[in-house]
């Protein structure tokens, strides 16, 4: 096990009108199903910014969310693995919450956990890259 936690991106997408609680109760489930644990923020795509849903579901993690410019998501959209072509065509991404969480977790990034969906809302898990170097 790692001495140092490594930080998290959760990269979050949804359909208008998703509840807090339906969020954030995904994010726990997709955050059970990790074994590694460290420092965790949350990710979406800027357009998402009015959904109250995204917010309400930042505060009951006690997490920051940030919203990413779409050409971050897209600039990532050949990493995602899974696809969705509702969102590709919506979103011109394959998937919000996978692009997000690469984004989030910064260049190098790897999906530790896939998208996962239910009720409408999809979660995905992202790692930044391992440190090659050692600390003194």
């Amino acid at each position: 096990m790692s001495a140092h936690p490594r930080e998290i991106a959760i990269g979050l997408g949804c359909r208008k009108g998703v509840s807090g609680e339906v969020i954030a109760s995904l994010v726990r489930e997709a955050l059970a199903r990790i074994e590694q644990t460290g420092a965790a923020a949350l990710f979406t795509v800027e357009s998402k910014r009015h959904e109250a849903g995204m917010a309400q579901a930042a505060q009951a993690l006690a997490m920051p969310l940030h919203y990413l410019p779409q050409e971050a998501l897209e600039a990532v959209a050949d990493k995602a693995q899974t696809r969705s072509p509702r969102v590709e065509a919506l979103f011109g991404v394959p998937s919000v919450a996978e692009t997000a969480a690469l984004v989030g977790a910064g260049p190098g990034a790897v999906l530790i956990l896939p998208r996962i969906a239910r009720d409408n809302a999809t979660c995905a898990i992202a790692r930044a890259p391992l440190m090659k170097e050692t600390a003194s």
